[in-house]
């Protein structure tokens, strides 16, 4: 017996609620890309990076904004029923899940984007690059 099959797997209708419930809660680079380039972006990306690293290359058409940034004032200049999108650096990094909680606890719809910038590049996209804001 292998460790995969140590533990047995879950009954086929479990896993089918766990897989589909797997899509309200992350999307993945491929789809956001194609939103992007065929321009059905229906939700608004967040790099949750910080302005550095968003200014060395981000996703095109994503918005610069720190989790640590994210707050109800901010927020509120988008339209009730906005669906953001978070990232960050890659799977290594709990940015995005950090942006994420942040927004649910505002009461806004959000998804993770699986794979965040490592993800991107691997799938074969290019990164968009800005200037650094100017120190306030």
């Amino acid at each position: 017996m292998s460790f995969v099959t140590e533990t047995a797997a879950a009954p086929s209708r479990l896993a089918l609620a766990h897989f589909e419930a797997q899509f309200r809660f992350e999307t993945d680079c491929w789809d956001v890309h194609d939103a992007l380039s065929t321009g059905k972006q229906d939700f608004v990306l967040l790099d949750v990076r910080g302005s550095e690293k968003y200014a060395a290359g981000h996703v095109p058409g994503a918005v610069d904004l720190a989790h640590r940034k994210i707050i109800g004032s901010k927020m509120a200049a988008y339209p009730d029923g906005t669906l953001f999108v978070v990232y960050c650096a890659g799977p290594h990094c709990n940015g995005a899940a950090r942006a994420a909680i942040r927004l649910a606890r505002l009461g806004l719809p959000v998804k993770l984007m699986t794979g965040g910038i490592t993800g991107w590049l691997d799938e074969g996209f290019s990164l968009e690059r800005s200037a650094l804001p100017a120190a306030a």
